[in-house]
């Protein structure tokens, strides 16, 4: 669910100031895209129903072949992608830890699949110690390097990362390059992300692999957006939904323009509601409340808010919506002390510079400055380059009177608008 990500882009910030019409160019264009928003044919979830079918008649047939659990649940994990029903990912673990038990935790490869599962549910410590036991183990070793780079760099410890993306190092690797980009972009160096996100695209195109070209394109979309290359920003969802229609990543991407770039809130929200009925994620109401504020209807906004509190109350979903609860909690419902259990929970399960920042952000929320300080300067500075970490320490700097440091970073922030959204330009305005 890396899983759950808004694509970000830079465009002037004097364009989006003003909830009124922009200015700048329309790059969306709803004659083109609006085809894969109606009468929307999900031929990947319905091959996969029919595989989950399958294997499980063949599973109650021959209960003793455990092997099928395998099946099943790379079946279940398919329709969580395609339908983003917590359920299928939650049924997927359970074949998982099965066939895991029936090998004695001893097959690299169920280990593997078992540690997938987890990371996307955000338990990264359970993964680590799977994929440990898979290293141990030995069988294709290099898959089992590659999502411990993975796993360590989500857990913050970005050493241990940087030495297994030596050990996988493969430039004529798919694998290897797109997280040679994604190591750039976690140290600021957006260009050379991009670089190899372009050569992984490249990849996937020789390889003609549907799923490798789809997941390429909406990545590199993500990262041409930040450089400012909208309309290839938007090309790139657009070809992703050529090949997939359901491809709900690249609607809510083209949502984004719709909004951020285009300013037109009501048909973002039509995309948006399109979205929300085909693929169940809780995010598209905090989305939704975000463009309800931007139009000035608070009782959208509230309306949105209540049903995601709702949605992610559902204990299946774990630990995977603590961040953006505890955001919640201290931006809109005013409510520290709640927001606090989330934030330490977050820490103790992911000490990254998100996670702190949170932490120095609950401090300013409380007027404890010198606090905030004290954090960001430990934790964060320098350790992540998200815009809207930028904007809290930019915030806290402005608290303690450092002011040129403050302005520093007003400056770049506001060259970040379009990820960050006519809202949050309007505050960074005020710094």
């Amino acid at each position: 669910m890396k899983t759950i990500k808004i694509i970000i882009c830079a465009i002037l910030s004097s364009t989006i100031l003003s909830c009124t019409t922009s200015k700048t160019t329309k790059v969306a264009n709803q004659e083109e895209y609006n085809k894969y928003l109606q009468n929307i044919t999900t031929t990947s979830e319905s091959l996969a129903q029919k595989e989950l079918d399958f294997w499980q008649k063949k599973l109650n047939n021959q209960p003793t072949q455990y092997p099928y659990l395998s099946k099943i649940a790379k079946a279940n994990t398919l329709l969580f992608s395609e339908k983003g029903n917590i359920s299928y990912l939650i049924e997927a673990e359970k074949k998982l830890l099965k066939i895991n038990q029936k090998t004695n935790y001893n097959k690299a490869s169920h280990l593997r699949s078992l540690a997938r599962n987890y990371i996307s549910q955000h338990r990264f410590k359970e993964s680590l110690e799977l994929l440990k036991k898979a290293e141990v183990n030995g069988e294709n070793l290099n898959a089992t390097q590659k999502m411990l780079f993975d796993v360590y760099l989500e857990l913050g410890e970005p050493d241990k990362a940087s030495k297994y993306l030596a050990e996988i190092e493969n430039y004529a690797d798919f694998d290897y390059l797109i997280r040679v980009s994604k190591w750039h972009d976690y140290k600021g160096d957006l260009s050379s992300a991009i670089r190899f996100m372009e050569k992984a695209m490249k990849k996937a195109k020789e390889a003609n692999n549907k799923d490798l070209k789809a997941w390429s394109y909406t990545n590199l979309a993500d990262f041409y957006g930040h450089n400012g290359q909208i309309k290839d920003s938007y090309n790139l969802y657009m070809k992703a939904l050529e090949l997939d229609n359901n491809n709900a990543y690249a609607k809510k991407g083209i949502a984004w323009i719709v909004y951020s770039h285009d300013k037109n809130a009501d048909e973002a929200l039509r995309i948006l509601d399109i979205i929300s009925n085909e693929h169940s994620s809780p995010d598209y109401y905090l989305l939704k409340a975000e463009i309800a504020e931007f139009k000035n209807n608070l009782t959208m906004k509230e309306s949105n808010i209540k049903v995601y509190l709702s949605a992610v109350k559902n204990s299946s979903y774990g630990v995977m919506y603590n961040q953006h609860l505890a955001k919640l909690y201290l931006e809109e419902l005013n409510d520290t002390s709640s927001a606090l259990s989330y934030i330490e929970k977050e820490i103790e399960s992911r000490p990254t510079p998100q996670s702190y920042d949170l932490l120095a952000w609950y401090y300013y929320k409380n007027k404890e400055f010198k606090k905030a300080l004290e954090v960001i300067n430990t934790h964060v500075v320098d350790k992540t380059f998200e815009p809207e970490i930028q904007y809290h320490i930019a915030e806290i700097y402005k608290a303690n009177g450092i002011n040129d440091k403050a302005m520093a970073l007003k400056d770049e922030l506001l060259e970040s608008s379009f990820e960050l959204g006519p809202l949050m330009t309007e505050k960074i305005s005020n710094i």
